[in-house]
């Protein structure tokens, strides 16, 4: 049994959401049988858990998805300093002072996006640059395109969670940063949202109609 399947399992079920063994094993290209064994290991360890669906015909169906403690395993080491250190800023500087921390912040991702982004024209280059950025980033970022030309980009993991409970501020940013760097004849709308109990962050990313 390969070593990294464990991992990848855990990786997949942190994109999907809830699966079933056979379509695990589909993206590990071995057997339900074998997805299974990986499966209950991580059952075992507490890091997935799973549910028995009832069916209209058939046996039940057993979706796993991650627990608790799996979610917490892509958690960012340092969450709990930087919301004590966001914490700090606001009892030091007030919320004026952690708004201007916020404003630095962004000016700097603006530069380094804007820069990655360079001479990119069509919306499809422009998606794929930034989701390459996320994901560099710690976000787990995917996009692909809709029937209708619009793009959507999923961020299955946020690695600033924790910071972002504490500030929200971070997520507004975030989006206005999106905002910024894919231009003005680009609209960006967030559609789910991890503080909003969604199981990922996405955004809808689509041009203008005036200038479709």
């Amino acid at each position: 049994m390969p070593d990294f399947g464990p991992t990848r399992v855990l990786e997949i079920l942190k994109a999907e959401g809830a699966l079933t063994a056979s379509r695990i094993g589909q993206h590990l290209d071995m057997t339900a049988v074998g997805a299974r064994q990986h499966l209950n290991r991580l059952c075992a360890a507490g890091l997935v858990t799973f549910e028995d669906r009832r069916q209209a015909i058939g046996r039940p169906q057993r979706l796993w998805s991650l627990s608790e403690q799996g979610h917490a395993h892509f958690d960012d080491r340092h969450r709990d300093l930087a919301s004590e250190l966001l914490a700090a800023i606001i009892i030091a500087k007030g919320d004026d002072g952690l708004a201007d921390i916020l404003a630095a912040r962004e000016a700097q991702q603006l530069q380094r996006y804007r820069a990655a982004l360079g001479a990119a024209g069509s919306l499809a280059e422009r998606v794929r640059r930034l989701t390459d950025l996320r994901r560099i980033d710690g976000y787990m970022a995917e996009c692909r395109e809709d029937a209708d030309g619009a793009w959507l980009m999923t961020e299955n993991h946020c690695p600033i969670a924790q910071a972002a409970k504490a500030c929200s501020g971070l997520c507004g940013a975030e989006l206005k940063l999106f905002q910024s760097v894919m231009g003005k004849e680009i609209n960006v709308t967030r559609t789910q949202h991890m503080l909003g109990g969604d199981r990922c962050c996405a955004y809808r990313i689509e041009c203008l109609a005036s200038n479709k």
